[in-house]
């Protein structure tokens, strides 16, 4: 099998930068293809561009397959590709790691005991019996070794037995011993009948000894194209012969470095390589027989056992046929996301624990200074602040949810950049999966406060304030998980989350009435996440029109005539009767709970509308995050 490329990238629309140019070679099944060069030479370009990872806008110039030219569906079904970072799951063990990866790219129509003989087959071929078990682990657990992780990375991109696999330095960070394990393997890859092709940076001996062609690559161009054994001729009739006891790859690299500090350094080089190819092509050994069709290649290599995601059904037509884009269900992609999330939580179970103590502390210190507060004007008063620093309160308990996302974000970039699964189905499962833990938060924080404080309305009451602590963790958790679709940096995040919901809470009507807002700040009002639980509590807290909160005398306590004596108070009261011709006495209710909500103003929508509102705002948030994974999950480069 042939892979020529000749490629260009166009940077804007008003100038040109090119990176690859004029490259051409060919990459043959049971062989490694190793792409060499400095920092800056094209490497890690090639292999995007033949993995197609970069934009089509963007490049000039053709993959072909045997000659066919090679479309982006059937290059996704029959490929792999590893990038340069590990990006894994780091409480989920080797064997777990690659059975999810199993779940997502084998179909149905696979057995789980088949996918799980996949699995073991490929602990096999990779050199990771002995690490099955052992957790992958981060900074702050431990877990396998760096050439394990780096295999583990592999094992999921050949999960399906790829025919051809495209790896961005997959020795990077590694010691020599772990990189001669890595590549060691990738020859295994190579030899079960797959095209291997990858960047390196500057491999050992024993490492070029594993390898079957190397491309050098200087400023986007071809310097030398050959066998590891070709080398020494090469540079020999370059003039510039390789000491014996060099290491080839090495003198080769800084030879090619020295160069391009040159003028004219990289031109004269890539010319030389193009008469060294005239001259010498049985170095170069191009394939010059017939080549099969590619529905024969394809055809013969699954007949050999390639391609267990399922392509069995190679037709006497290949243009027409129907690849479909991922080999899974909507609803199997939402159980096996979901079991994940779940596996690597329990795992990690100190993140719940912290928000479980802060909703528990909060709940605590809320329920203390609150403590039984009485139907007095004082007593209004108090409850208005309870509830608006309660609500606020939940949506910063969430802010968390942030990090957790951006911590996730490039293993859903790889994963959905190679049609895991859908974006829909991602979004889905995590809101499913954060709905218990949001419900014990909201249950720890309801019990703590609400019988502490002395709300109204008993059990049903409580019932009511319980969903609304709910809906209000609900929406801030879809607020936040937004945000964290399009925002890259964690500090960021926090810094845009704590001014946005000091924005909703200062608009929210507890500190201006909703009259009382200026007309250009109105729209923020009803946009405000805290406007409407705020509300809904209230309204669950004084919407009894029969309940008296101020009589008599009380009325004077929010006035400067607290402090007057009792005696005087009534006096007045009396004045006051004889001067609106009513009879007011100490017994006389002033304000009921229906007056409360008339004079702040949070009557424009009943209770049941701020929940059923504050619910949909957070299935608009959710929407909205689905929409901006949707666009930022094109993982190609432009």
């Amino acid at each position: 099998m042939v892979l020529p490329k000749c490629l260009r990238r166009d940077e804007d629309m008003t100038r040109t930068k090119v990176l690859l140019n004029d490259i051409s070679g060919e990459a043959r099944k049971g062989e490694i293809m190793a792409v060499l060069g400095a920092s800056g030479s094209g490497k890690s370009t090639l292999i995007d561009a033949l993995a197609n990872h970069i934009k089509k806008e963007s490049l000039k110039g053709s993959v072909t397959l045997n000659g066919e030219v090679l479309e982006s569906k059937f290059l996704k079904m029959i490929s792999a590709y590893v990038m340069q970072d590990d990006l894994l799951f780091p409480m989920l063990t080797v064997e777990e790691t690659l059975m999810f990866s199993a779940e997502f790219h084998l179909p149905t129509t696979l057995s789980w005991s088949r996918k799980k003989e996949r699995v073991r087959a490929l602990l096999d071929q990779l050199d990771l019996q002995n690490a099955a078990n052992t957790m992958i682990g981060d900074e702050g657990h431990r877990g396998v070794s760096g050439g394990e992780r780096r295999r583990v990375s592999i094992g999921i991109g050949i999960i399906h037995d790829p025919i051809l696999l495209f790896l961005d330095e997959p020795t990077s960070g590694l010691d020599s011993t772990c990189a001669y394990t890595v590549v060691k393997v990738l020859q295994k890859i190579a030899q079960s009948g797959s095209i291997v092709i990858m960047s390196i940076h500057q491999p050992s001996h024993r490492i070029l000894c594993l390898l079957d062609h190397l491309i050098f690559l200087s400023c986007g161009q071809i310097v030398f194209s050959g066998s590891p054994a070709n080398l020494p001729q090469y540079f020999a009739e370059l003039g510039s012969p390789i000491p014996r006891d060099a290491n080839q790859t090495e003198f080769a690299l800084d030879f090619i470095q020295k160069v391009e500090g040159t003028p004219n350094g990289t031109k004269n080089l890539v010319e030389f390589n193009r008469s060294w190819q005239r001259e010498n092509p049985t170095c170069i050994s191009f394939f010059k027989g017939p080549k099969p069709s590619l529905q024969d290649a394809i055809s013969a290599c699954v007949s050999r056992g390639k391609l267990v995601s399922g392509a069995k059904n190679i037709g006497h037509n290949l243009s027409s046929l129907d690849v479909a884009k991922f080999v899974n269900p909507f609803w199997i992609e939402m159980v096996v996301i979901a079991k994940r999330s779940i596996l690597n939580s329990m795992r990690m179970p100190e993140l719940f624990y912290v928000r479980f103590g802060g909703a528990v502390a909060t709940g605590i210190i809320l329920g203390t200074l609150f403590r039984k507060l009485d139907n007095s004007p004082e007593g209004i008063q108090e409850r208005f602040g309870f509830f608006a620093f309660a609500i606020s309160t939940i949506y910063y308990i969430c802010a968390e949810a942030m990090l957790i996302f951006i911590q996730e974000r490039d293993i859903f970039m790889r994963e959905t950049a190679h049609n895991a699964y859908r974006c829909s189905s991602y979004v889905l499962s995590h809101a499913i999966t954060s709905i218990p833990s949001l419900l014990v938060l909201s249950l720890a924080f309801a019990v703590t406060t609400y019988w502490s404080v002395g709300l109204a309305h008993g059990f049903s009451g409580f019932l009511f304030f319980l969903l609304f602590i709910f809906v209000s963790f609900w929406t801030a958790n879809s607020f936040i998980t937004f945000l964290s679709g399009f925002i890259y940096n964690g500090i960021v995040g926090y810094t845009l989350v704590t001014r946005i919901f000091g924005c909703f809470l200062l608009l929210s009507g507890f500190f201006i009435r909703r009259d009382e807002i200026a007309p250009y700040w109105i729209w923020f009002h009803y946009m405000s996440l805290v406007k409407y639980p705020y509300q809904g509590v209230l309204q669950n807290e004084f919407d009894d029109p029969h309940k008296c909160f101020v009589k008599g005398i009380q009325i004077f306590d929010a006035s400067p005539l607290k402090d007057v004596t009792e005696s005087l108070k009534i006096e007045l009261l009396q004045d006051m009767s004889k001067i609106l011709d009513m009879n007011i006495t100490n017994s006389t209710c002033l304000t009921t709970g229906t007056d409360i909500l008339k004079q702040t103003g949070v009557n424009d929508l009943d209770k049941w509308t701020s929940l059923w509102i504050t619910i949909a705002l957070g299935i608009f948030y959710r929407i909205l995050f689905y929409f901006a994974l949707l666009i930022g999950s094109k993982n190609k480069r432009r």
